[in-house]
């Protein structure tokens, strides 16, 4: 059983941040999942699967896989790059390709 921490990916429906701020810690699938055959539906075994705990901190995380005993894989985030736009830079005087419709 091999757990994966990590901080969660922002929304791509919503421009907010609000829970990405946490580190979760979803366990590795131990079993592949199956197809029913007469439904089509995809199940599994391991309800491990379903397990999703969040910590505040990225060193409570481990300190939790540590104390039960679970190996553990961290995955650091990548930082975004915030670029400063202004509406006034489409028709700034210094612009590279001239403004058109």
């Amino acid at each position: 059983m091999t757990a994966r921490i990590f901080k969660p990916a922002k929304n791509a429906m919503q421009s907010g941040r609000a829970k990405t701020r946490e580190w979760q810690l979803d366990y590795e699938p131990e079993q592949p999942r199956a197809v029913e055959p007469l439904m089509g539906w995809t199940s599994s075994t391991d309800m491990k699967q379903q397990l999703t705990l969040q910590f505040d901190t990225k060193e409570d995380a481990i300190a939790y896989c540590e104390r039960k005993g679970i190996a553990y894989q961290v995955i650091e985030p990548k930082d975004s790059v915030q670029r400063t736009v202004a509406y006034a830079d489409n028709f700034a005087f210094k612009r590279v390709e001239p403004w058109t419709h």
